[in-house]
């Protein structure tokens, strides 16, 4: 059985559907293993990206073994993250977007070490670079430029000075909807008018679950009991996300199909 194989079934022990599928979609990629409507009602609102390995994890990865390491002094700790990286890349199996983000992380973390400055979109540019090299076959699949285009969109207009939360986020998933909307409707020709809402409704909830749910999986692995407390955790964060996306879903005149 695949590593990451493992650790779904044990996210499925402890949560029902379509909260494993959502847990599962969102710490591995892995593909969704619910009903049809339930697929279609994250059409609707936008949010087909949650059970698609978007890259966030390789970031909120970074910033957490960088904040835990941190008394072993700057180099290893950098040194450290790197590897992390490296081998959770690895541990979910090479997917454009968890390169792409893999890829600009690394860099990064090596221009700190390095004391030199890091160009983002140098880097950006630099990884497509990369998956051409490796993964040519890569550039058809529409994972690959949905997570290139949400990311160019938040380095070029998501950036911003402002301390007020609430809009930090609409910018940041008002930049990834504009570069990534053309995408979606290119490749399948369709258009969420909700999206935007939708996003920011559950954006929050992204990391709190990333780790909880790596958690409940780690933990579970080792002792069934020891994952029941992160798992009802996510069994509630879950549940809100649920109620968001079946709730959106049934406002008329949200979803343009062509």
């Amino acid at each position: 059985m695949p590593t990451p194989a493992i650790f779904t079934s044990i996210i499925n022990s402890y949560l029902p559907e379509p909260h494993a599928s959502l847990l599962n979609g969102i710490i591995f990629g892995v593909s969704l293993k619910t009903t049809k409507v339930f697929y279609n009602q994250l059409k609707i609102v936008g949010l087909l990206h949650l059970v698609v390995l978007s890259g966030t994890n390789i970031t909120l990865l970074a910033a957490v073994i960088s904040s835990i390491s941190q008394f072993l002094g700057k180099q290893l700790s950098i040194l450290l993250t790197i590897l992390i990286i490296i081998l959770f890349t690895i541990f979910v199996g090479p997917q454009a977007p968890i390169i792409r983000a893999a890829f600009m992380g690394i860099l990064t973390l090596v221009a700190i070490l390095a004391e030199r400055k890091n160009y983002v979109l140098y880097g950006l540019f630099l990884s497509l670079i990369f998956v051409c090299l490796f993964w040519p076959q890569w550039l058809k699949t529409v994972s690959l430029w949905l997570s290139y285009g949400a990311t160019l969109g938040i380095i070029l207009f998501g950036q911003t000075s402002s301390k007020n939360e609430l809009w930090r986020e609409v910018k940041i998933s008002l930049a990834a909807q504009v570069f990534t909307t053309p995408i979606i409707f290119f490749y399948f020709k369709q258009i969420s008018l909700i999206a935007l809402l939708s996003n920011l409704l559950i954006v929050e909830l992204i990391a709190p679950l990333t780790i909880l749910g790596f958690l409940t999986a780690v933990l579970g692995k080792i002792n069934y009991f020891l994952g029941l407390i992160p798992s009802y955790i996510c069994y509630g964060l879950l549940t809100y996300m649920v109620w968001v996306i079946e709730t959106l879903s049934k406002i008329p005149w949200v979803f343009i199909q062509f």
